[in-house]
């Protein structure tokens, strides 16, 4: 577009860390690199630290100074909300962006947003993450039909997330734009740099499980199919690289009831943004072990480092992993993830796979994902 319009993002940025904020970020950039007014809104206060299930909510990285920041949300105070949504309001930029993934945010979210709707000039449009969450509260259904009746439109991440929405509204516009590529964690180093950086022994391979450790993630199916795979004498190392978000007491009796402590390397802190990079090119291959999911921020990050994947075939992962192409669609249980984990070292995969995901990661686009939000908003 060549009109210059007024954008505003309201939800998670820095100080705040973590995929979240990683996504509003680069989202914005991309608004300001074709000429937009942008800005962001994001919580002075996210979680009470008692919902929080992390160590800390905040980034220890130096403030992005080409973003036009103001900290300013409190999630739990209904005055707060009130005041944010008539700033913005007369604000009137033309489009503000809320990037939906938890019910407990809709009463926050859906009170701004309402507030700004009445100035009948700027348009809210919301990015779904998920609609119908993971991890099941009490109350999740009403707060998410109050948070779908808020908005203007909708932009699905995934087609499950699609017919998701189209269960709370029929009528609303709604578009599909896959995850774009997470391109901010700088660029890929060969694989043995990456393994000397992180001080992992050069004479096996690795396998990265990364992100926050949910439950849902399935991380104790991966323990349990690496058993399987150890048996067969190959030389391969567990990488768990994330902060626990459940009791880590399940994991880690698995890993020492089957002496797995010198197979298992866990990086169990928070993963600054700068090390990310490491742990992703030491690996031959990510596996996301998922019980259940939508979509996920894992995948687009190893399509930015050209990575294999094995996913689970559940909700919309299998979307964005083409099987026998770029990596393997598996049953959610752990034999099947142990027979892909060795089909891809002894059938020697690698190489196909990366000049496949080369090809396949053309099409996830932050560019697409800004043109999706400009169709909506101006429908």
């Amino acid at each position: 577009m060549s009109e210059k319009r007024k954008i505003v993002l309201v939800g998670s940025a820095y100080p705040l860390r973590g995929g979240l904020s990683n996504y509003n970020e680069r989202l914005i950039r991309e608004f300001q690199q074709r000429g937009d007014e942008a800005y962001i809104y994001t919580f002075s206060l996210q979680y009470p630290s008692f919902l929080f299930p992390g160590k800390t909510q905040y980034s220890t990285d130096p403030p992005p100074h080409d973003l036009n920041i103001k900290i300013c949300i409190n999630s739990i105070n209904p005055f707060n909300w009130i005041k944010i949504g008539r700033e913005l309001k007369k604000l009137r930029p033309d489009i503000v962006i809320i990037k939906f993934w938890i019910p407990f945010m809709a009463p926050c979210f859906g009170t701004i947003a309402r507030i700004v709707r009445k100035n009948k000039h700027t348009k809210v449009i919301s990015i779904i993450d998920n609609i119908i969450p993971h991890e099941k509260r009490i109350g999740d259904m009403i707060l998410a039909k109050f948070w779908v009746n808020s908005v203007d439109g909708f932009v699905a991440m995934s087609k499950s997330v699609l017919d998701d929405l189209n269960s709370f509204d029929k009528k609303k516009e709604k578009q599909f734009c896959p995850h774009p590529i997470y391109d901010n964690f700088g660029k890929a180093v060969e694989k043995n740099v990456a393994r000397e950086k992180l001080n992992l022994d050069k004479n096996f391979n690795y396998i990265l499980f990364f992100g926050f450790i949910r439950d849902y993630k399935g991380l104790d199916l991966l323990l349990n199919a690496f058993i399987s795979v150890l048996l067969k004498n190959q030389k391969i190392k567990l990488i768990i690289a994330g902060e626990f978000y459940s009791d880590s007491k399940p994991y880690l009796d698995i890993i020492e009831k089957n002496n797995l402590q010198n197979n298992v390397i866990l990086a169990t802190d928070f993963i600054p943004d700068s090390e990310v990079y490491a742990y992703f090119c030491a690996s031959d291959i990510i596996v996301q072990p998922y019980k259940h999911a939508t979509q996920s921020g894992v995948t687009q990050i190893a399509y930015h480092f050209n990575k294999p994947m094995i996913i689970t075939d559940v909700g919309g992962l299998k979307e964005f992993v083409p099987d026998g192409k770029v990596g393997y669609v598996v049953k959610p249980d752990e034999n099947s993830i142990a027979e892909a984990i060795l089909n891809f070292y002894e059938g020697k995969k690698e190489k196909e796979f990366i000049e496949n995901i080369k090809e396949e990661k053309k099409k996830y686009s932050w560019e697409r994902m800004v043109e999706t939000i400009d169709k909506l908003s101006n429908l």
